[in-house]
């Protein structure tokens, strides 16, 4: 039996020479820094993959749904 999606909240740093990298904060809240710059869809692609080997998921199992021209973003995880 699958687990049922989850979504969560992430905080992007594009541009970032500190990534590819997921910090989890003291609240829990996730931050993810990526090289990518923020055109084009390069920097919410990035963080899906960085995402999906974060969480041990392929890369079809992360879904953006919403905040893609935001820095603070949702993200679906089944």
């Amino acid at each position: 039996m699958a687990a049922a999606p989850q979504q969560i909240a992430v905080t992007v740093k594009p541009n970032s020479k500190k990534g590819p990298l997921v910090q989890t904060g003291p609240d829990g809240a996730l931050t993810v820094y990526v090289r990518e710059p923020a055109t084009e869809g390069k920097a919410n692609k990035a963080v899906g993959v960085l995402l999906a080997e974060h969480f041990g998921v392929p890369k079809s199992a992360v879904v953006l749904v919403g905040g893609a021209t935001s820095r603070l973003k949702r993200f679906r995880i089944r």
